[in-house]
C-alpha cells in the first residue's frame, strides 16, 4: 500500500474550565508520551468514545496492547462540558409518522443508548463507584408552556406504542419534584441515568492498568499509514501500532478526516453557587430536559457545599472549533434569563461556573464510523447525545476493528454515510439560522 501522512491542521482549545472538574479534588494526570513506543491498537481521544473503545478491547482481548493518547487531561474534553445525562430514549420520536420503519430505527437507537449505560453500569460496580458518579435514576421532561404540555402527551403515546415505561405528571407533580411552580407538566422516565461526567471518564482512565496505556497531555500530530502498520507522531514520542482509531469527535476534520461533513456545534452551560438544600423544594436531586427541542435542560445536584442548579442552553455554529468570549457571554446572560424564569423567587442565585462543550453533527445525523483509512478507525460525530452515542460508537468500533460480530456493531455498519454539505458560505448562514429558528421556536422551553 501506498504510505500516506494525515497531519492535524489545529489541536483542541477547550475554554474554561467545566463546573465539574472544578467540583472535584484535583487529580494527578499521566505522564505524558515522552519517547517511541509500540502497541497492537492506539487510540487519540481518552474521551466517552475512547476510554469506551479501550474498555471493550480489553474484554475482548486481555493480550492486546492498547496505548491511548489525549492532547489534553481526562475530563476538560467535551466529555467532561455536557450536563451528565445519559438518555436511553429516542429525542424525536414524538414527531412525524410512526410505521414500522420509524419504530425499528427508534427500537435501533435505544440499543445504542443502552449499550452505553450498560458499560457504565458494569463499570460501576466493578468500580464500587458511588451515586454521585453513575445513578440509574432515571430522567424528567418538563413542559414550560402549553405547547410543551402537549408534546410530552404526544411522546407518552408514542413511548406506549414502544412498550417503554414512563409516567406522565402533572403541574402539582412537577413541581414536588422540582421545587418551582413554573414547570405545566412532566413525563419521567426510568431508563436514564444521571453522571458526575468528569469523575466518570476520570474514573475510568484511572482503571487501566497492564496492557493499557494512557498518555495525557500528548497531542497527536500526524498519523502515518504505511504496509508496516501505523505510525502516531506526537511532540515528543511515537506511537507505532497496527491499528488506529481516531476517537476525536470533531477533530477527526482536523486530520483531514469528515472534511466537508461535520458541523461543529457548541453548547454551553451554567452552574449555580451553592445553596442550603431547604431553600428550594422538592427533590434534592433531579435532571430534566426540555418537551421541546433545543429547550433548556435543568439539572439540580448536591454536594457538601450545598445544592446547585445547572442550566444548559444556546446552540451556537462555530467551525474553528473554539469558543471566544462573545459567545460565552451571550450564552451566560440568555442563563441567567432561564434560570429566573424557571426559578424566580431564587433569581438573586449567582452562577458560579461557565463553560462551553463541542458537539460534532452531520446532515443525515449519522457518526462519522468505520474504517475511514486502511488501518484507521473512527469514531466519530455525536450528534449531540456524546454521552450514549459517543461511549456506543467507542464499542463498534472496536469491536469492528479486532472482527467481533454484535447486535451494536450490526446497527453502526448499517448507518449511511455522512452526507457533504453544501459550500461553505451557504453551510455557515444556513446553520446559523437553522439554529436560531429552532431556538426561537423553543421559546420558553
Amino acid at each position: 500500500m501506498m504510505a500516506k501522512t494525515f497531519r492535524a491542521s489545529r489541536l483542541p482549545a477547550h475554554g474554561a474550565e467545566p463546573g465539574w472538574a472544578a467540583l472535584l479534588p484535583a487529580r494527578a494526570p499521566t505522564p505524558a508520551l515522552d519517547r517511541a513506543i509500540t502497541a497492537d491498537v492506539v487510540i487519540i481521544g481518552a474521551g466517552f468514545a475512547g476510554l469506551a473503545a479501550a474498555t471493550r478491547l480489553a474484554q475482548l482481548d486481555p493480550t492486546l496492547s492498547v496505548a491511548i493518547i489525549d492532547a489534553d487531561v481526562v475530563g476538560n474534553g467535551a466529555s467532561g462540558r455536557n450536563s451528565g445525562f445519559l438518555i436511553d430514549l429516542p429525542h424525536d420520536i414524538s414527531s412525524g409518522n410512526f410505521g414500522v420503519d420509524a419504530a425499528t430505527k427508534s427500537r435501533n437507537e435505544i440499543t445504542v443508548a443502552r449499550s452505553a449505560i450498560e458499560l457504565y453500569a458494569r463499570l460501576a460496580q466493578a468500580s464500587d463507584w458511588g451515586k454521585d458518579i453513575f445513578d440509574p435514576c432515571g430522567k424528567y421532561s418538563v413542559a414550560m408552556t402549553d405547547a410543551g404540555k402537549e408534546h410530552l402527551a404526544t411522546y407518552s403515546a408514542k413511548l406506549k406504542a414502544l412498550d417503554e415505561p414512563h409516567q406522565l405528571l402533572g403541574a402539582a407533580e412537577i413541581a414536588d419534584i422540582t421545587g418551582t411552580r413554573s414547570f405545566k407538566a412532566g413525563l419521567f422516565t426510568p431508563g436514564a441515568a444521571m453522571v458526575q461526567p468528569v469523575a466518570l471518564v476520570r474514573g475510568i482512565a484511572d482503571r487501566f492498568k497492564g496492557s493499557v496505556s494512557l498518555f495525557e497531555r500528548t497531542p497527536a500530530l500526524s498519523i502515518e499509514t504505511s504496509s508496516s502498520g501505523c505510525t502516531v507522531k506526537t511532540p515528543k514520542g511515537e506511537v507505532r501500532a497496527a491499528k488506529v482509531i481516531l476517537a476525536t469527535n470533531g477533530h477527526a476534520e482536523s486530520f483531514g478526516f469528515g472534511s466537508g461533513e461535520l458541523l461543529h456545534v457548541f453548547t454551553y452551560a451554567s452552574l449555580t453557587e451553592p445553596f442550603a438544600p431547604s431553600l428550594i423544594g422538592g427533590l434534592s436531586k433531579w435532571g430534566a430536559t426540555p418537551a421541546a427541542p433545543m429547550g433548556t435542560t435543568v439539572r439540580r445536584i448536591n454536594e457538601a457545599a450545598g445544592d446547585r442548579i445547572l442550566i444548559r442552553s444556546r446552540y451556537s455554529y462555530i467551525p474553528s472549533i473554539e469558543v471566544g468570549a462573545t459567545a460565552m457571554k451571550g450564552a451566560a446572560k440568555l442563563h441567567d434569563r432561564k434560570f429566573a424564569d424557571r426559578f424566580p423567587d431564587h433569581r438573586h442565585l449567582k452562577m458560579q461556573y461557565r463553560w462551553a462543550g463541542a458537539m460534532a453533527l452531520t446532515w443525515n445525523t449519522v457518526p462519522l464510523f468505520g474504517e475511514v483509512e486502511d488501518r484507521i478507525f473512527a469514531a466519530c460525530a455525536c450528534n449531540g447525545i456524546g454521552g450514549t452515542k459517543s461511549t456506543a460508537a467507542g464499542i463498534a468500533t472496536a469491536e469492528l476493528a479486532v472482527g467481533h460480530q454484535s447486535l451494536l456493531g450490526e446497527i453502526f455498519r448499517a448507518f449511511e454515510k455522512p452526507q457533504r454539505l453544501p459550500p461553505r458560505p451557504l453551510v455557515e448562514v444556513g446553520a446559523r439560522l437553522n439554529l436560531a429558528m429552532r431556538e426561537w421556536r423553543a421559546g420558553r422551553e
